[in-house]
C-alpha cells in the first residue's frame, strides 16, 4: 500500500509540472492578437499620401512662384494634392483647414498670413491626429501644434538687408522702408533684423516705415507718399519684397529720381524682377529668399506621416544678388 501511495503522489508531481510548464508556455508564445501588434505598421509612399495645402494667396512672383513648385512637385511624386488659396484672407485660410480636417487627409501644410490667431484651428488639427508643417512662414503656437518649419530666416534676411545697406550708403543714409504684410512672419523678421544691423550706425536713419503688403501697386502708391512727404532728403529704400521695391522704382522715376542712383535700392526675395531692375542698374541689391519648397516640404510631409524624427525647422540656403552679375544669373532663374 506504500508503494502505490507513493507511485500516487508522483504521478500527480508530474501532472503539476507539466500543467505549469504549459502555463508558462502559453505566456511566452504571443497570441494571434499580440502577434499583430508586433508586425510592423506599413509604411505610406507618395502615392499614398493625401497632402492638404492651405496657401494664403498670390500677392507676388514669389508666391506664385511657391505654389507653382507644391503644384508641380505633387504631380511629379503621384501625391494626391487638396490645395487652397485663401486670396490674403486669414478667416479663408482657417477656413480651409478645418475642411482638409473633414476630408482626413494625412498631413496640412500651410503658410499661415500673419503669426496669430491659429491656435484654435491648430488644435482642432492635432486632436484629430493630423500633422501640420509651416512653409515659409510662422504661426505664433506652442511647439506641440506643428511638426515642423519649412523656409527662410526672415531674421537674417533684415540683417543682410542692412549690412548691405550700410555698405551702399558709407553708413550715412536717410531710409523709407516698405514693410510686408503687417503680422505677417517675414514683414516681423525683415523689420527687426534691418534694424539690429543699424543699431551701430547712427547716421543710418529710418525716416519712415509703411506696410506695402508685398504688392507691387501698393508699393508704388506708398513710395508715392514718402517723396511727397519726405522730398529729396530720402537717400534709401528697403523694401521687404522685390514687388514693392518695383512699385518704388517706378514711383521714384516719376517723381524725377534715380532709383539705384540717387536713392539707393535694396529688397528682398531675388525674383527675376529684380535682377531686370539691377540689369536697368535701378535697383541695387536683393536678398534670396528661396520659394522653390516644393521637394523638400514633400519629403518633410512624407517622414511625418511614417512617424520619423523631423527638425522643427529646416531653414532654406541662401544667397545676396548685385548687378554686377545680375545679367549672367537671371537666365537661370526660376521664379
Amino acid at each position: 500500500m506504500m508503494v502505490s501511495r507513493v507511485l500516487s503522489l508522483l504521478v500527480i508531481s508530474i501532472m503539476l509540472l507539466e500543467s505549469t510548464s504549459c502555463a508558462q508556455d502559453a505566456r511566452l508564445s504571443p497570441t494571434p492578437q499580440s502577434a499583430s501588434t508586433l508586425e510592423s505598421k506599413p509604411r505610406k509612399t507618395y502615392a499614398d499620401m493625401i497632402v492638404g495645402f492651405a496657401q494664403l494667396g498670390a500677392e507676388s512672383e514669389w508666391r506664385v512662384a511657391n505654389t507653382k513648385s507644391i503644384q508641380e512637385t505633387a504631380v511629379q511624386l503621384g501625391v494626391e494634392l487638396r490645395f487652397s488659396d485663401a486670396q490674403q484672407s486669414q478667416q479663408k485660410q482657417i477656413e480651409a483647414v478645418r475642411k482638409l480636417i473633414m476630408q482626413k487627409v494625412d498631413v496640412i501644410g500651410i503658410s499661415p498670413i500673419v503669426e496669430t490667431g491659429w491656435e484654435e484651428v491648430f488644435q482642432e488639427a492635432k486632436a484629430a491626429g493630423i500633422p501640420i508643417i509651416m512653409v515659409d512662414r510662422r504661426a505664433d503656437v506652442p511647439e506641440d501644434l506643428y511638426m515642423t518649419i519649412l523656409g527662410s530666416d526672415f531674421l537674417e534676411e533684415g540683417q543682410k538687408a542692412g549690412r548691405v545697406m550700410m555698405e551702399l550708403t558709407n553708413g550715412k543714409a536717410n531710409i523709407v522702408e516698405l514693410v510686408g504684410t503687417l503680422g505677417s512672419a517675414p514683414a516681423n523678421g525683415r523689420y527687426k533684423g534691418f534694424r539690429e544691423s543699424l543699431a551701430r550706425y547712427p547716421e543710418m536713419r529710418i525716416i519712415d516705415s509703411v506696410s506695402g503688403d508685398f504688392t507691387r501697386a501698393r508699393g508704388k502708391e506708398v513710395m508715392k507718399t514718402f517723396l511727397y512727404k519726405h522730398g529729396n532728403s530720402i537717400t534709401a529704400v528697403f523694401a521687404h519684397n522685390d514687388d514693392m521695391a518695383v512699385g518704388a522704382i517706378d514711383a521714384i522715376k516719376e517723381y524725377g529720381l534715380k532709383p539705384g542712383v540717387e536713392i539707393k535700392i535694396v529688397s528682398v526675395d531675388a525674383a527675376k524682377g529684380a535682377f531686370k531692375a539691377m540689369i536697368e542698374g535701378e535697383l541695387n541689391a536683393t536678398i534670396e529668399c528661396n520659394p522653390l519648397l516644393g521637394p523638400q516640404f514633400f519629403e518633410l510631409a512624407l517622414k511625418v506621416v511614417n512617424g520619423e524624427p523631423v527638425p522643427k525647422w529646416v531653414p532654406s540656403i541662401e544667397g545676396i544678388f548685385y548687378p554686377n552679375n545680375a545679367a549672367e544669373v537671371l537666365p537661370t532663374r526660376k521664379y
